[in-house]
């Protein structure tokens, strides 16, 4: 098939390269980037195989980067819009530009994450065509973009007419010979399920973090909890470990758009409401329990951060709790040492140079040198087993902070250390 395809995301890229991969004439227009720009991008860049299946269609040709925008040319059988949540206008302009290479065989496939209805909205454009418009809500997983498109669990295809199932079947029918993944649902029940997703997702999570409090309090390591209700088979482990706060770009935006969506419909959600500031809240949870280990006493101490990045795998830090947790820091005058693999440019673009913060490249225990304290952020596979006797030599104030719960407590107590974690603690035996 012909294949236009619009957008800057990792969606647009990974679809470019997946669909020209199966043989597709694909034509990718990244609005106003050029390759060349493209893939420095922080994004594409901790997408190894995304990025050598984009170099081998282009020398193949069967995909082709259109710069400079043109909407001119032959006939498109399918329309992907792959934009992101800010660039309704822009598919707008992209679906009118577009509208007289397209025919009632053409489909319209709706990629982006815009609001409830928007399908509609986009085939209403193009309406004298006989074009049909379909929701196929992105559900890529940031650092592993090309297996979870090639080797999808699941597609949501919102979808009012067979024809248009039946095209993109095809289209993508080289992606659904292992067991079936798409289920098919109407155009606005496709959009809503995507937001409904993530909503459900993040109400998991804070719901972990509140009993991971709860047990901090009572004194229970929440271990034993997460496992007792994990093997409860009405509810399953996925999503069920508690940290120091989420973050991501399109997790947190497909919240704000369900919270969108049930303002706009009258029915404000209580519940959004409390999953987003309990997220919040525990982006200050390492602060709060570096404040009470050291009584307050924080003006002038020095503390190691490992992990910046949202999550392992990217290098982003959109809404990333690094970033809460560094206000906090630097508000009572504590210096940070950061380390993270592939974020460290994001956060001297967005931090700049403060003179409380040093960057820290290479070996992670070089952050670590006369620190009081060591927080992890980010559970990097780098930072799971260190060099804990270097570590302790490092670490003055003997205090590890670990706000994704990777460390065995009672193995960092025996190393003299006193362990803090989400829910759980141990502290060195007295002799």
């Amino acid at each position: 098939m012909r294949v236009m395809i619009h957008g800057s995301e990792l969606s647009a890229a990974t679809a470019a390269a997946a669909l020209s991969w199966v043989g597709h004439q694909v034509c990718w227009q990244p609005l106003g980037n050029t390759w060349q720009e493209l893939r420095g991008r922080g994004w594409l860049v901790r997408e190894p195989l995304l990025t050598q299946h984009i170099e081998d269609a282009l020398a193949n040709g069967r995909l082709r980067i259109d710069e400079q925008q043109s909407l001119s040319g032959s006939p498109i059988d399918v329309l992907w819009l792959a934009l992101s949540p800010d660039q309704r206008e822009e598919a707008t302009r992209v679906v009118e530009g577009s509208a007289e290479r397209l025919s009632p065989q053409s489909i319209l496939i709706n990629n982006a994450t815009f609001p409830v209805g928007d399908t509609e909205r986009l085939e209403s454009l193009v309406a004298d065509r006989g074009t049909v418009a379909v929701a196929l809500p992105d559900t890529l997983e940031e650092g592993r973009a090309w297996e979870t498109f090639t080797r999808a669990r699941q597609w949501l295809l919102g979808c009012d007419d067979d024809r248009a199932e039946r095209q993109v079947r095809e289209l993508m029918r080289a992606f659904n010979r292992r067991h079936e993944v798409f289920q098919r649902m109407p155009r606005r029940a496709a959009e809503l399920t995507k937001l409904a997703i993530n909503g459900m997702l993040a109400t998991r999570i804070s719901y972990m973090n509140e009993m991971a409090g709860l047990a901090d309090t009572l004194g229970v390591d929440v271990e034993h909890v997460r496992q007792g209700m994990g093997a409860d088979p009405r509810i399953g482990y996925e999503y069920l470990y508690p940290g120091c706060g989420f973050g991501g770009p399109n997790f947190s935006r497909d919240l704000m758009g369900l919270a969108d969506v049930q303002s706009s419909s009258g029915r404000h959600s209580e519940l959004l409401d409390q999953v987003l500031e309990i997220n919040e809240h525990k982006k200050e949870t390492l602060f709060r329990k570096l404040w009470a280990h050291f009584h307050g006493r924080l003006e002038g101490r020095r503390v190691a951060i490992w992990g910046a990045a949202f999550k392992p795998g990217t290098a982003r830090i959109d809404q990333a709790p690094v970033l809460t947790l560094l206000r906090a820091l630097f508000a009572q005058g504590v210096h940070v040492r950061l380390h993270d693999p592939a974020a460290l440019p994001a956060v001297r673009e967005a931090i700049g140079d403060h003179p409380l913060l040093t960057l820290c490249e290479g070996d992670p225990l070089v952050a670590c040198e006369d620190v009081d304290a060591l927080m992890l952020v980010t559970e990097w596979k780098a930072y799971w087993n260190p060099d804990w006797e270097a570590l302790s030599m490092r670490l003055s104030g003997r205090l590890v902070l670990d706000g994704r719960n990777i460390y065995d407590p009672q193995f960092v107590a025996a190393q003299g250390l006193h362990y803090r974690g989400i829910g759980r603690r141990a502290d060195p035996r007295e002799h």
